[in-house]
């Protein structure tokens, strides 16, 4: 599957990307649209509850390196209203990961904080109905699909840019979408988010889904809020979508192993990173 062929086809009939994939999906998967669409609902909340929830617990992961910090983040600084939002959002969605919370895996559960807060902070600061943010899920899953059979998704195989990379350019697209973006800049807005970290390692800190994990899943949100909002000001990705996944599978394959989720070199072989281990092995 390819995403030129995707927004091709969709632009020439004038439809949504997510439009388009629904179409697709309950095709393929024999459901009625409605039923994917009641899926992408159930799924949205289950993001909800992880958001909350995460908002709402202040201890510590049994690890001791997480929990809190989405709580820390409040208006009134740098940032925005949304992007205030969303980076506080997918952080506590990634500590409630690190607690083996609920969670929604997109693309994985070490990603699993940058859709959800890019939509649900959309969500409560744009006025947006459930309806829309279920149909941007399915461009999101377009993009999330296309990098899974052209490229990877575990960083254990890529790097952390087959994670967040990726989430963020899912989340790219499907805010891109959101906003009234056409198919093309949708899969602009994707090219541009997944280029931007292309390379970026996987080097958890004692072997935990936490550090540095938790706070890239807050920075990808910021770099899909970017790349969605650059895709709507008409800002083109001179490499197309497909070859910038292409370009992830060859960074991917090139990347040291000790680097790839191993735990063997990067922030988890700094000095600090070599005690954290050490005291997590004794827990």
């Amino acid at each position: 599957m390819f995403m030129a062929d995707l927004i091709t086809q969709a632009e020439e009939r004038r439809i949504t990307l997510s439009a388009l994939w629904l179409e697709q999906q309950a095709q393929q998967l024999e459901m009625r649209p409605e039923a994917i669409l009641e899926e992408m609902s159930a799924r949205l909340a289950v993001m909800r509850r992880a958001r909350d929830e995460g908002l709402s617990r202040l201890a510590r992961s049994p690890s001791g390196l997480s929990g809190g910090d989405a709580a820390k983040i409040t208006g009134g600084g740098l940032l925005g209203e949304l992007e205030t939002a969303a980076l506080r959002f997918a952080i506590a969605i990634a500590e409630h990961n690190a607690v083996m919370g609920k969670i929604v895996a997109c693309p994985t559960a070490g990603s699993c904080g940058i859709v959800p807060a890019c939509l649900l902070a959309a969500e409560e600061t744009l006025g947006l109905d459930d309806g829309a943010l279920s149909l941007s899920l399915l461009a999101a899953a377009a993009v999330g699909q296309a990098a899974a059979e052209n490229a990877m998704i575990a960083g254990a195989a890529g790097g952390c840019s087959a994670e967040c990379g990726v989430a963020a350019a899912m989340a790219a697209a499907a805010l891109t979408e959101l906003r009234g973006g056409t198919p093309g800049q949708c899969g602009h807005a994707a090219a541009m988010a997944l280029k931007a970290v292309l390379g970026m390692s996987c080097d958890p800190v004692a072997g935990l889904v936490e550090v540095p994990c938790i706070k890239r899943n807050g920075f990808g949100a910021l770099n899909a809020l970017a790349a969605a909002h650059m895709a709507l000001c008409d800002v083109e990705s001179t490499i197309p979508l497909d070859e910038v996944i292409s370009a992830l599978k060859q960074i991917g394959q090139i990347l040291s192993p000790k680097l790839k989720e191993t735990s063997q070199a990067g922030l988890a072989a700094t000095p600090t990173g070599e005690r954290v281990r050490e005291r997590v092995k004794s827990l």
